[in-house]
Order: C-alpha cells, then sequence, then structure tokens
C-alpha cells in the first residue's frame, strides 16, 4: 500500500493515509506529482491542509515514513522527524544527536545478564545518558 502524508502550511505532518497502489501506478507512479494530485481529488485535503506528499513505510525514499509533528523538508525532499529533546540538534544526515553524542554500548556483561535488561535513556536536565537497569524477578 501507497502512504500519503498531509502537510499544514508550515510544513509539519497533519496525518498519513493509505491509498491503493493501483491508483498510483495508473496516475504517474511512485512519488509523481501526478499521483499525489490524483490522491488529493480522491482523499480531499482537510481545512489545515495544503497539500500531499507520498511517503515510504519502508523508509525507501523520503528518509523517515512520516507521522504526526514529522517536518517535510521541500528543499530535501525528505521527512525530518521531531526534535526529541531541547538540546540535540540536526547532524548532517538529518538525524537528531545529543550534545555528547551517542549513548554508551551496553558491556559484554550487561547483555549477557538474563536477570537484568538494561537500556541507556537522555537525561535532558542533566545532559547526560543514564542507565536505567530493570530486574525481573523469576517465579
Amino acid at each position: 500500500m501507497a502512504h500519503f502524508a498531509e502537510i499544514d502550511e508550515n510544513n509539519k505532518v497533519l496525518r498519513v493515509v493509505v491509498a491503493c497502489n493501483d491508483d498510483i501506478a495508473n496516475n504517474g507512479g511512485e512519488q509523481s506529482v501526478q499521483a499525489a494530485t490524483h490522491f488529493e481529488n480522491t482523499v480531499p485535503l482537510s481545512p489545515l491542509g495544503v497539500k500531499w506528499v507520498q511517503t515510504s513505510y519502508n523508509n525507501n525514499f523520503r528518509k523517515h515514513f512520516a507521522g504526526p509533528d514529522h517536518t517535510y523538508d521541500e528543499a530535501k525532499d525528505k521527512f525530518i522527524a521531531p526534535k526529541p529533546y531541547p538540546s540535540w540538534t540536526l547532524d548532517a544526515n538529518d538525524d537528531w544527536v545529543s550534545p555528547v553524542g551517542a549513548a554508551p554500548a551496553l558491556t559484554a556483561e550487561q547483555e549477557a545478564d538474563n536477570a537484568n535488561t538494561y537500556q541507556y535513556e537522555w537525561n535532558e536536565t542533566d545532559q547526560q545518558w543514564d542507565l536505567i537497569t530493570t530486574s525481573f524477578s523469576g517465579e
């Protein structure tokens, strides 16, 4: 199935709607203006919508599968995910990164631990990655 994101005047995604693949193929094909126009004639825009832009569920084009609050960058022809934290910035690939880089990797011992799970979460207040440990009690 093909998918189209409805974009508002600020290039924010309002919603994503499924389209028939045959309709896309018969009206200009993937990522075409003709397919978007046909889709707009089939599924009218909401009061805040200004256009439909096709998005890829498998991230085959336009970087991300669009979702609410994503932004469509028309110059780069891609969808940008919402900013996860105020301190994060976009890198050259248009991925959000923390001011201190990626989360640390788990150790081999942490990976092999069957009694606990470990994951890093961003701490915006302290501007650091915090290790979160969840213990499982066996019964």
